[in-house]
């Protein structure tokens, strides 16, 4: 027997207005111009320009009961406001739904670094260095399914198996192992040294081969990573030497020359083209004591609605509303200019929001502000700014996840500020960023031949105050990139 139920349940749901504050404010300065030119691109209603006077606004839109003040909307982003919200799946479609979660729920490790810009031209490099050299149409296309499976470090990691495979089912060429290994041999001669190489071993090979020198340094450089990498990847120097059978100075010049060596060939080229910057968000200066924040002007651009857009709403409104194509075209119009109405006050509300924040971090780190000290910055975590900004932790994360910010002292990225709070003997609160740049400290200084183990450093960083265990310096060491002990030996 089936049985009718009532069940009430709470839910939260964000408008459509939210959503694209959220996609908005979480972008960097260097992608917000492209987004506006997609913005424009496809809303003829929202133009170029300073924005008309609100009177005049009025006006032409005649204030009509379907047009909100959508800034309320933002102004309640944080508690979500209970009117007029819609399901997402009835807003966008499947894909736009699945962007907006993995940028907002999961925002990647490259999307959380700096805006860096480049023009890279390896590729072509490559493709024009296999025209110089006389090929067979079969292996001039074998030698571009080699270039194409060049990794951005210069490896090709893909095995030889699988690029005859690529050949046979993408252009339908048959080839065999040995046919690729010919080709792929005469790639690996290509600027620059080391290019195309399966390992690092193979790599570094290829670079002491092409110095083509006939020194006792280099001949020992490529004994050692032709027959005892391992060892040397795990810096066992002295059976290195005991099995080459020279001596230390011998055998220390072999691994300078081996450790000036480049690993990733495909970061840097003679032939490349490369222009790299970092955009900041905000500038931050120091006059006379008191510190003033700027927005990026990139941040503020002039966007306007369609006049023309407004003309030709006023002009069917006041047409035939029974004719079912000028009903449809109303609908289009009115739909277009709530949209551009909606990215304008997401792009003023992106403003506020980060001119919001950079203000509460200023304040929070003003030491540091004012003279750049690192030692001076203090425990901040990103709970402490919401509550300062009275916003939401997420807002705040997706506020310092992509930002940078120009100082005096050079461009950091927001999240650089935040930091745990580590317990010091008298009792006070030190960042973590502080405690990280004694234990480099500390490293840098420690003798090379013995260098000091974590069990070591801890016992150094509580003789300076610092009450931290053993696990969390290694955790210290491993985000400062620096290997354990054994590795940092040296001769």
């Amino acid at each position: 027997m089936q049985k009718l139920t009532f069940s009430q349940s709470l839910q939260q749901r964000l408008s459509p207005q939210q959503i694209q504050f959220i996609k908005l404010l979480q972008i960097p300065t260097a992608e917000l111009d492209q987004r506006i030119e997609e913005e424009l691109e496809i809303n003829p209603a929202l133009e170029e320009g300073k924005e008309m006077q609100e009177k005049q606004k009025e006006e032409e839109y005649g204030e009509s009961s379907e047009q909100d003040d959508y800034a309320d909307d933002f102004a309640e982003y944080d508690s979500l406001s209970a009117h007029e919200t819609v399901d997402i799946k009835d807003y966008m479609s499947q894909d736009d739904y699945s962007g907006y979660k993995m940028y907002s729920d999961g925002w990647d490790d490259e999307r959380e670094a700096l805006p860096v810009v480049s023009i890279n031209s390896l590729m072509e490099s490559l493709e024009e260095q296999l025209g110089f050299i006389k090929l067979s149409e079969k292996e001039e296309t074998i030698g571009k399914q080699l270039i194409g499976s060049i990794d951005d470090d210069g490896y090709i990691r893909r095995p030889v198996r699988s690029i005859c495979n690529d050949l046979a089912f993408g252009q339908n060429l048959y080839v065999s192992e040995e046919e690729v290994e010919e080709v792929l041999e005469k790639v690996q001669k290509f600027e620059p040294a080391g290019i195309a190489a399966r390992d690092l071993r193979e790599c570094l090979l290829l670079q002491l081969e092409r110095m083509n020198c006939h020194t006792e340094e280099c001949r020992n450089a490529i004994t050692i990573i032709d027959h005892y990498f391992e060892e040397f990847t795990k810096k066992h120097f002295e059976v290195i030497r005991k099995r080459l059978g020279v001596e230390n100075e011998d055998l220390k010049e072999a691994i300078d020359l081996i450790t000036k060596l480049n690993p990733k060939p495909g970061g840097s080229t003679g032939n490349e083209s490369t222009a790299k910057y970092l955009m900041p968000d905000f500038i931050v200066t120091s006059e006379n004591n008191k510190l003033e924040i700027i927005l990026n002007s990139k941040n503020a651009p002039e966007l306007r609605v369609s006049r023309s857009f407004s003309d030709m709403l006023d002009t069917y409104d006041k047409s035939d509303k029974k004719n079912k194509q000028v009903k449809e075209t109303v609908t289009f119009v009115k739909q277009k200019l709530n949209a551009a109405k909606w990215f304008i006050d997401a792009i003023k509300q992106r403003q506020q929001t980060l001119l919001r924040t950079m203000e509460a971090i200023v304040k929070y780190q003003e030491e540091f502000f004012h003279d750049g000290d690192e030692s001076k910055l203090k425990p901040m975590i990103l709970k402490d700014i919401a509550e300062k900004i009275d916003m939401d932790i997420s807002t705040v994360s997706r506020v310092a996840n992509s930002k940078a910010v120009q100082t005096d002292f050079g461009i950091y990225p927001l999240k650089y500020f935040f930091s745990e709070g580590i317990s010091t003997e008298s009792g006070e609160d030190a960042s973590s960023r502080e405690v990280k740049n004694i234990l480099k400290e500390l490293i840098d200084s420690e003798p090379k031949h013995s260098p000091l183990s974590d069990d070591k450093l801890e016992k150094q960083l509580k003789k300076r105050g610092y009450k931290i265990a053993r696990r969390t310096v290694a955790k210290y060491r491993e985000q400062l990139n620096i290997p354990v002990a054994r590795l940092r030996k040296q001769l």
